[in-house]
């Protein structure tokens, strides 16, 4: 068993460096599979991740998790999927597309409390299982001039919400209730399990 930075604990079960395919470019979810032991290759699926009429954060990431993981074909190779996005007062804040909208961001998360919403999604074959994580997470008040500190530092531009808690968007956090790791990017605890599950199968 190993500790997440967050003290978060997980099983490392793969003995050996099994396979896998991870439908994300995101390092953070590459990092926390290779933790695990596995052997991961990475394919990127571009989708396009604008929200349906009327689709809540909880059914946009179960839906894009699905369609990612479901659009790639690899017969015997388990694929991970995963989306995150930030809710705050029912808004979807994805990545910004530009330092003036992750300044917009951060601004309303100053002070607030927002989720952290993500959609997981694992097929091995014809099998599937997927699941959301939701993580509740609370900031600082933050100034003008942090916020443009940060933003100019680059980190918040490819991050759901406009900031990374694992880098040094963890300065503008106050509080964190759930998963770590979810706030990352990948709940680590039921991915690892559902990747278990369907390769004993």
């Amino acid at each position: 068993m190993g500790l997440l930075s967050s003290g978060e604990p997980v099983t490392l079960f793969a003995m050996s460096e099994t396979e896998i395919i991870l439908a994300s470019a995101s390092p953070r979810r590459l990092q926390y599979l290779r933790w695990a032991r596995y052997q991961v290759t990475v394919v990127p699926v571009l989708i396009d991740e604008t929200p349906a009429d009327g689709e809540t954060a909880a059914e946009l990431v179960t839906r894009l998790a699905r369609a990612k993981a479901t659009s790639i074909s690899t017969p015997g190779v388990p694929v991970v999927a995963g989306d995150t996005v930030v809710s705050c007062r029912d808004k979807i804040l994805g990545k910004p597309a530009n330092p003036q909208v992750a300044r917009e961001m951060l601004a309303a998360l100053s002070g607030a409390d927002h989720e952290v919403i993500s959609g997981w999604c694992v097929r091995h074959g014809d099998e599937l299982l997927e699941g959301v994580e939701v993580s509740q997470v609370r900031f600082r008040e933050l100034s003008s001039d942090q916020i443009d500190r940060y933003v100019d530092s680059g980190e918040p531009l490819d991050k759901a919400g406009a900031y990374g808690i694992q880098g040094i968007g963890r300065e503008l956090v106050e509080a964190v209730r759930g998963s770590w790791s979810n706030v990352v990017g990948l709940p680590v605890v039921p991915v690892l399990a559902a990747l278990r599950d369907l390769m004993v199968r």
